[in-house]
């Protein structure tokens, strides 16, 4: 099973954030030099936490749904957990608390017509739609030039989770891979914690974690990441290397949808470089589209 129950979720994910910390980092006094456990022990997370070890405890083994959020907060930070952390781990105790599963409302499809008319107005800057699965649902020109070698499979929708973990062409597409390779399924963890009943996300993990060992070693670090503003550093076989700032949006009036635009300053290498893709582009034949297949 690519996703687990939310007991198995819970201990996990408070096992493999208390093992990070070291008593030192958590100024707590160390006696002796056995330890048989790495990071934390759990009475030393129930000392800081402020609750009992009894409590931790079952906490550990699953048990949030009568975890107050003012236990969370206080398991939160004795567990230096982010913001990304932190969000999880309150999404955890929620479905804790409704073990029947409140569903969320399924993320749209299709684009409407009018956002595609925004981003064919986006015209000097690659843009495009996706989901928190990462299909790709909709693209301006640009976008698709830039992303060429993901529509160069003839799935449909593409998937840029797909691309990363089982097409060797994304190794040199991606100038930073090894950190790509974690962030998808950071952010693919993040998305299981929210809509843990989504069967597509959950047959897109399964797929991912037969066919891919990195996405595995990935997904068991039990990290969870937002999707958010960056840099993205890209080696497009027809214009060299690009170094884009992304911004990644979530459209409040399409639930479950972002809006990525990728651009880079004035002068620059970059600016440059997209100017010549933009070039490159107009002189295609139109090229198959987010849903369709190439030709």
């Amino acid at each position: 099973m690519a996703t687990t129950d939310p007991r198995t979720e819970i201990r996990e994910f408070l096992r493999s954030r208390r093992a990070r910390i070291t008593p030192e980092q958590a100024g707590l006094p160390v006696y002796g030099g056995n330890r048989r456990v790495t990071g934390l022990r759990r009475e030393e997370v129930a000392l800081l936490a402020g609750v009992s070890v009894d409590y931790y405890v079952r906490m550990e083994r699953g048990s949030l749904a009568g975890a107050s959020d003012g236990v969370l907060d206080a398991l939160a930070r004795a567990l230096r957990l982010d913001e990304a952390e932190r969000d999880h781990l309150f999404r955890l105790a929620r479905r804790s608390r409704e073990p029947g599963g409140a569903r969320r409302r399924r993320p749209a499809v299709t684009v409407r017509p009018a956002l595609r008319q925004v981003l064919d107005a986006i015209a000097d800057a690659p843009a495009w739609i996706c989901n928190a699965r990462y299909d790709v649902l909709a693209m301006n020109r640009l976008a698709r030039a830039l992303y060429a070698p993901l529509l160069a499979d003839r799935r449909r929708p593409a998937n840029t989770a797909r691309f990363v973990y089982l097409d060797p062409a994304a190794e040199t597409f991606f100038v930073d891979h090894d950190r790509v390779t974690r962030d998808v399924a950071a952010k693919l963890r993040m998305e299981a914690g929210r809509d843990p009943y989504d069967e597509e996300l959950i047959a897109l993990i399964g797929e991912l974690s037969t066919r891919s060992d990195v996405f595995r070693r990935r997904w068991a670090s039990q990290d969870v990441r937002l999707h958010r503003s960056g840099r993205k550093r890209l080696h497009h076989p027809v214009v060299g290397r690009l170094d884009l700032d992304v911004e990644s949006m979530e459209m409040s009036a399409e639930p479950g949808l972002l809006l990525n635009v990728y651009t880079a300053p004035a002068g620059t290498a970059t600016a440059d470089g997209l100017a010549l893709l933009a070039s490159w582009a107009a002189g295609q034949e139109e090229p198959a589209t987010e849903t369709e297949a190439p030709r």
